[in-house]
């Protein structure tokens, strides 16, 4: 064995990352869609590789792409179950792989006037989900979406905030509120409906976001949060990354024209950026689970 004069390999972890791959089922002559971004990163005893040169236990990158397109023959299912599959092949198959990060983006196709075989993409969120597992533990799940962009014209305020000399933000009860959501949420259980919950939770988020007054992105942020894991035992935890996309009232009165919060500036940058988890009281944690995951959530 090479000499590394006392430097040693931390964790570490290799794979094929976004594989794009789209599923046609066409059993008959209404066809149905499922499309996804997959990644497969493996974990375990991959030491000779790096410290040797010795590939013996590399399970080739290229292997782990054509098993993602050899389990899409049979359908996806749910991008959760999809990973959860990948886990139990990757673990069972070989031994020295004693766990894993999966991660999958799902894209929607909605049909054009009820076509069967006819689509177009439809924009209105992108669904993610992550399969963690470490040591031959069992795989913990994390769900979620992006690029969720909302508005509400009014029924948003920001008052109350300290001032110092620096501060110019005038305090306001009627305010445009918009912002791209970013949520990720972590299953307590693999006994899951996953695409019925992840249908619930998007409602959930939506009709909270609109119900109440938002004294501000933290409030509404909140109370999205604690709305799903009200509704879902088995949510434990969910994550939010939440842009604040500006909107400020243009003044026309150069022009001699009122502007009662009807014409404004959206301004894409810079913005201010809300972060927050909403737990349940009690729940176990588990930010090892979160490991990998760019950003907040």
């Amino acid at each position: 064995m090479t000499d590394h004069n006392g430097i040693v390999l931390g964790p570490n972890q290799y794979g094929k990352a976004e594989v794009r791959v789209v599923k046609v089922t066409r059993d008959t002559d209404r066809h149905e869609i499922e499309d996804l971004n997959v990644t497969s990163q493996l974990r375990g005893d991959f030491t000779v590789a790096h410290t040797e040169g010795d590939n013996a236990p590399v399970v080739p990158t290229d292997t782990q792409k054509n098993t993602v397109y050899s389990f899409a023959k049979d359908g996806v299912g749910s991008p959760e179950a999809f990973l959860l599959r990948l886990h139990g092949h990757f673990t069972s198959n070989f031994d020295w792989v004693t766990g894993g990060r999966w991660e999958a983006e799902q894209y929607s196709w909605s049909r054009i006037n009820d076509h069967d075989h006819a689509f177009v993409r439809t924009n209105t969120a992108t669904r993610t989900a992550v399969v963690v597992a470490d040591d031959g533990g069992a795989p913990r799940i994390i769900a979620g979406l992006k690029e969720l962009t909302v508005l509400k014209s009014t029924a948003s305020g920001f008052t109350g905030y300290p001032k110092d000399k620096y501060t110019t933000l005038p305090e306001t009860t009627d305010r445009i509120l918009a912002t791209d959501v970013s949520a990720r949420w972590r299953y307590n259980t693999d006994d899951v409906d996953f695409n019925a919950v992840y249908e619930s939770v998007s409602n959930i988020l939506l009709e909270k976001f609109a119900e109440k007054y938002s004294y501000a992105l933290q409030t509404t942020l909140f109370e999205m949060g604690a709305a799903v894991i009200a509704a879902h035992p088995e949510i434990d935890e969910i994550r939010f990354s939440m842009p604040n996309k500006h909107h400020f009232v243009v003044d026309l009165s150069p022009f001699g024209q009122e502007n009662p919060n009807e014409v404004f500036f959206a301004a894409d940058r810079p913005y201010g950026l809300i972060e927050a988890s909403v737990q349940r009281e009690g729940a176990a944690l588990d930010d090892s689970a979160w490991a990998g995951i760019a950003g907040f959530c």
